[in-house]
């Protein structure tokens, strides 16, 4: 698990090993999420990035055809 200190100016730098894994570079904007104290940085990806994302999975909708008007 990686760490990382908020600075004076409350800013924190993301650890580099997180960075590669998430494909995180600069200008690259994140979404800040908080809940019950857990916060959390989600990537905001342009919609052209997840093209073909679902391509060759299965997936399960949730309702069946037959039951929609």
């Amino acid at each position: 698990m990686a760490t990382t200190t908020v600075s004076s100016k409350y800013q924190i730098v993301i650890p580099k090993q997180v960075r590669i894994s998430a494909n995180i570079k600069p200008g690259t904007k994140l979404q800040i999420v908080e809940l019950n104290g857990i916060i959390q940085m989600i990537p905001v990806r342009p919609v052209q990035e997840m093209q073909g994302y679902f391509k060759g999975r299965e997936i399960e909708y949730a309702r069946e055809k037959k039951d929609r008007l």
